[in-house]
């Protein structure tokens, strides 16, 4: 079982054993430092960037957004000559774009207020990835019903998107290895606590003793109450039982 940090600390402190120095990691690609718990080492490294830039980004993205749902209003598909069922199928799927935008827009808000939130980034993201494949369907249909400018305005609307999601994905990846990392240096150091704590328990406890076998005497046993007659009078006890009476030899 695995000792919490907090009490892990205050034995080895306790036993003058401090814990809390660097682990060597076994890797080859990662150096990580033992921590501790709670301190988080000053972000560095590729695909680190500021806060202003992230909210410079999202505004970009916002640009974007805007500029789709903007060409939304361009596409009147009850003019278009086809089939009315295809008529239908094409905008229930439109429909679906519509409310993928809104999540997205939901989504890009919050991390906005919050740029270091790794789950927010990572929604934000996966919101891009499941408008572009439905854009680009409903694009194509543009393109070929309503007219080809159109169609290449949303072509263009959609590059944007996707190159302003790429541009974001550098840094939900910086964000993840600090944290893989900061969690694996914790780890790191938890082992070692562990490590020395039994170290410095060892010899100090007493070792275990073999009980006997024994077999519980139980005291007194189970007596069972006698029923009630039917007429409700109280069961006879043995004081209120007529007596026999004795026979003269």
């Amino acid at each position: 079982m695995r000792f919490l940090p907090a009490i892990a600390l205050l034995f080895l402190l306790g036993q003058g054993v401090w814990c809390a120095e660097p682990q060597q990691a076994v890797t080859t690609d990662v150096q990580a430092e033992a921590v501790a718990p709670g301190q988080t080492p000053p972000p560095a490294g590729e695909g680190f960037v500021e806060p202003q830039q992230v909210k410079e980004l999202l505004h970009r993205m916002w640009l974007a957004e805007y500029r789709i749902n903007d060409l939304f209003s361009e596409v009147h598909p009850e003019r278009w000559m086809m089939p009315e069922s295809a008529r239908e199928s094409f905008r229930d799927t439109f429909d679906a774009l519509r409310k993928q935008m809104e999540a997205l827009e939901a989504w890009r808000g919050q991390l906005d207020a919050r740029p270091d939130s790794m789950y927010l980034g990572y929604m934000t993201h996966a919101s891009i990835d499941a408008i572009l494949p439905r854009l680009d369907g409903v694009t194509r249909i543009i393109t070929q019903r309503e007219n080809t400018s159109l169609g290449a305005q949303f072509s263009q609307a959609g590059n944007q998107l996707f190159d302003l999601q790429q541009a974001l994905q550098p840094y939900l990846v910086h964000m993840l290895r600090n944290q893989d990392q900061n969690l694996y240096a914790v780890q790191t150091n938890l082992a070692g606590c562990e490590g020395r704590l039994g170290a410095a328990m060892r010899g100090q406890s007493e070792p275990a003793k073999v009980m006997k076998n024994i077999v519980p005497d139980f005291k007194g046993r189970r007596v069972r109450k006698p029923a009630a007659p039917a007429g409700g009078a109280p069961p006879a006890t043995p004081q209120s039982m007529p007596q026999a009476p004795l026979k003269k030899n």
